[in-house]
């Protein structure tokens, strides 16, 4: 979507009934008017719909899973064999039947597990894997774990650093077609960025790559940001963190096609699952498609063009990533609801503080970026569908006292 200053207004101004009934079944937000959470891609916050849900479920069916022949505890396999379904039906699973999900604590998690329960014996010696180093470290540190435990045995593998965009820090298709060769047997991506807020365009990874190389995708800054589509995304996997799909802490997935390479089968005995965390999680999504998850994208990219546009008018500011995206009237998408910037005279970390102290709680440090990503702090906006136009607005009156 292009988005200029005119569509994003407009854009807000037809959602606004919409997200003024939906921001009110948030209760922290609700509770705390005078404050600003500014800091969804760390984690969001939970509506009372999956709060409700937690609730009903300790107090009426808590029991565990898979381990006996009581209504209680066979409502609570079911729930954790129905959560399975709805993950599917909610990512737009094209072939079901087939594929696999494992829940986990998170995208961290799960990412590790398919490094160590999967990749590891699909790798033979001389094989080349091929790894996002500006991206989150959780999408970095379990491929180099999984290179460093096959080399304890003796199998050697090469790392071959994903190519980027020196401009808009989007992937290079073009360039990643140089890297892949004829040992390549594994790609990771991010679907969308977490410091950059860019989609990062993974359907033109798969055709660099070829038909028959599995792709693993870090979702966690889209699964419940915006429509995802496992029947377009052309991805093997994709792993995400409930928390930050306003689900609860230490709840995530992982969702295997098993079309290439051996089945997914997470190793080691399975124990206790986080039944709580499942039930919040599916409570999320049924919360996410009622408020819709194509609105869901428009609003918070329409509220990141807007503090796009702003901070391009204020001459201290930096925005990080694609400056195309700043101007009103861009040829490029705009971010997917985070903006990250730093001020040309302000420590980032004493801005963080100064924005607190006047009610916005934003996230200001490196943001666990990989080794090729930026050099220095930033400031990061994460938006979610709780956020108005207002904050944005006065986040920007402030910002602008600080020239």
């Amino acid at each position: 979507m292009t988005a200029t200053s005119d569509q994003a207004t407009d854009v807000l101004e037809e959602l606004r009934a919409w997200h003024t009934a939906l921001r009110a079944q948030f209760p922290i937000i609700a509770g705390n008017p005078e404050l600003a959470y500014l800091d969804s891609a760390a984690t969001a916050q939970k509506p009372r719909a999956v709060l409700d849900a937690v609730h009903t479920y300790l107090t009426t069916t808590n029991a565990n899973a898979g381990r006996g022949s009581y209504t209680w505890a066979n409502q609570t396999t079911e729930l954790v064999r129905d959560t399975r379904r709805r993950v599917k039906e909610f990512l737009r699973d094209p072939a079901p039947e087939r594929s696999d999900v494992h829940f986990t604590s998170g995208a961290t998690e799960g990412l590790r597990t398919v490094a160590r329960d999967w990749l590891t014996g699909f790798l033979s010696d001389g094989d080349e894997i091929v790894v996002p180093f500006a991206d989150h470290q959780a999408n970095i540190a379990p491929w180099l774990e999984a290179r460093d435990l096959l080399a304890r045995r003796g199998v050697r593998v090469a790392v071959r650093p994903m190519p980027y965009q020196p401009d808009s820090h989007d992937y290079e298709p073009g360039a990643l077609r140089e890297v892949v060769g004829e040992r390549t047997r594994f790609v990771a991506v991010t679907h969308v960025h977490h410091v950059y807020g860019g989609d990062m365009n993974v359907h033109r990874i798969r055709r660099a790559v070829g038909p028959h190389i599995p792709i693993c995708l870090d979702a966690a800054q889209s699964v419940g940001h915006l429509p995802v589509s496992m029947a377009e995304l052309d991805v093997d996997f994709a792993v995400f963190s409930g928390h930050k799909a306003l689900a609860l802490p230490g709840s995530g997935a992982v969702w295997a096609r098993n079309a290439r390479g051996p089945r997914f089968t997470p190793g080691g005995w399975d124990g206790t699952p986080n039944t709580s965390g499942i039930a919040g999680l599916r409570a999320a999504l049924d919360w996410l498609d009622a408020a819709g998850t194509g609105r869901i994208e428009r609003w918070t990219t329409a509220l990141a063009a807007r503090l796009t546009e702003g901070l391009r008018q204020l001459a201290p500011y930096e925005v990080l990533g694609c400056q195309r995206s700043l101007a009103a009237g861009s040829d490029v998408q705009q971010r997917r609801g985070i903006v990250s910037f730093r001020h040309r005279g302000i420590d980032s970390g004493d801005l963080g503080f100064v924005l607190f102290s006047e009610g916005f709680m934003v996230r200001s440090d490196s943001h666990c970026q990989g080794s090729a990503g930026e050099r220095q702090n930033s400031v990061r906006v994460s938006l979610h569908v709780y956020n108005a136009p207002e904050e944005i607005d006065r986040l920007l009156r402030v910002l602008a006292t600080l020239e």
